[in-house]
């Protein structure tokens, strides 16, 4: 594939920020570093218990599968289509991994993985702001390094808005940019039905549209009813995937209600910037729901010590690729930032004949994760002071993936804990890391204390043991 031979990002800084009407902040895809949509509700992610990434055995933390990920071996997809979204070209301009090159990388990589590509999808986000120039830019390196003759289906993103426009000006601008012919729209791709949902304003789908999608799904019904049909949103629904606290407001709930009266939906959403290597990124209840990641960076759910921006976010770009089989489809997930696949595919068995028969629930994992044998927790001696202990230990295993960790200090002398906070595994890495290191900060000095490690895995479940080591802080002056 050709490639574009300028690179705008190479442009001084000043006058990218007067290209791209940039905000050099490090918010995610919403108008607020604090709430990337409508903000969690009080009791935050709705999929179910804490999280669980399992980065598998020290020997080789979830470094994914081998290249060659299969299908379904001696057959051909009858259908084959990726999905990617929040590229927000004209958010970075002074990292490395700038937006224009992201974006390309990932094209790039999708035209050698599937080289027969019936559709790709866009999720929304495509731009920081909506400008012309951001379009512009994004238009052609897609134009550029797409394979001919595919359906290209884009979808509108809340950052398409953030502008001085107005909502029906954004719109305007979105279709004549992409060439899309509607907001919201329905097409049957090598016999399988696709709706894209088009946000009407900032996180916002109406009655009317919600009323539209029931009369598309009722017609894919009929017209073929044992195929599953794929909905695209940019934005998620509450108590679905991981990351959906970032849920859709208004009249979320009817379209939930929409779409819980044909379980043969896929509902795939981008918005969320959750890495998809944590397995709460597929749930079925009464249809499926899929996070789809974000090409640009990563961003994940507080109240754990590394943030909601971890060191080395901006590197993480993911993607999905779905395959549709007669009997199943089969989706693939694509960490672009490590030229790999992440985890497992996932495989929805169709038609679907009942909900019963999901296997991708939110209880469908309780196993504990545990620490191999030999596993230890030490301290760092040479960056032990008055005040502040380090901690290195080995990564715990899981049956799927390990999420993060609980830390505990307690003073040997009054038996109280004096620190205890969360700290992810760093799963969603190119490379997980055998060994992790984390502070244990103001302590008292020449004091012993115990310090405790226990593995927490995406479903909420614990290690049944815990590593411990004790020490104690320096005399100091």
């Amino acid at each position: 594939m050709s490639k574009i031979v300028k690179n705008p990002l190479k442009l001084p800084v000043s006058l990218m920020a007067i290209l791209f009407g940039l905000t050099l902040l490090t918010f995610p895809h919403n108008a607020a570093a604090i709430s990337p949509g409508n903000g969690p509700p009080v009791n935050s992610p709705g999929n179910g218990p804490p999280s669980n990434p399992g980065n598998g055995p020290p020997s080789n933390p979830g470094n994914g599968p081998p290249e060659n990920v299969p299908g379904i071996p001696g057959e051909d997809p009858e259908l084959v289509f990726p999905v990617i979204s929040d590229t927000q070209i004209g958010r970075e301009t002074i990292s490395k991994y700038n937006d224009l090159e992201k974006f390309e990388e990932s094209l790039n990589q999708l035209d050698k993985l599937v080289p027969n590509q019936d559709a790709l999808v866009f999720l929304g986000d495509l731009t920081e702001h909506g400008s012309a120039d951001q379009y512009n830019y994004a238009m052609d390196i897609y134009d550029e390094n797409k394979q001919d003759g595919i359906e290209s289906l884009f979808a509108i993103g809340n950052h398409e808005y953030d502008n001085d426009l107005s909502p029906e000006e954004s719109q305007e601008r979105f279709l004549a940019k992409t060439g899309m012919d509607s907001l919201y729209y329905h097409e049957v791709i090598n016999d399988y039905d696709f709706v894209v949902l088009g946000e009407e304003d900032y996180g916002y789908y109406s009655k009317e549209q919600i009323k539209w999608l029931d009369e598309r799904l009722s017609k894919a019904e009929e017209r073929d009813s044992e195929k599953p049909i794929f909905v695209f949103s940019h934005w998620p629904l509450e108590n679905t995937t991981y990351g959906s606290e970032w849920n859709l407001s208004p009249n979320g709930d009817l379209l939930y209600e929409t779409l819980e009266k044909y379980p043969q939906v896929i509902f795939f959403a981008g918005h969320t910037h959750y890495p998809i290597s944590d397995p709460r990124s597929i749930h079925q209840k009464d249809f499926t729901s899929v996070n789809t990641g974000s090409v640009n960076y990563m961003w994940t759910e507080d109240g754990y010590l590394q943030g909601e921006l971890p060191p080395g976010h901006e590197e993480i770009s993911n993607g999905l690729v779905v395959e549709a089989y007669d009997d199943e489809v089969v989706i693939k997930r694509r960490g672009f930032h490590g030229d790999d696949w992440v985890g497992d595919p996932w495989v929805i068995e169709t038609p679907v004949e009942s909900t019963d028969d999901f296997n991708y629930t939110s209880d469908r994992d309780n196993e504990n994760p545990y620490f191999e044998k030999g596993s230890a927790a030490t301290i760092n001696e040479d960056k032990t002071t008055s005040s502040e202990l380090f901690v290195e230990f080995d990564q715990a295993s899981d049956n799927l993936l390990v999420h993060s960790y609980q830390v505990t200090a307690t003073d040997k002398r009054s038996d109280e804990t004096v620190t205890e906070y969360k700290a992810f595994s760093e799963y969603y890495k190119k490379t997980v890391p055998e060994k992790l290191e984390f502070p244990i900060e103001e302590l008292e000095p020449d004091t012993e204390y115990e310090i405790n490690i226990t593995a927490i895995d995406a479903f909420g479940n614990t290690s049944d043991e815990s590593l411990t080591t004790v020490a104690k802080t320096s005399e100091g002056d």
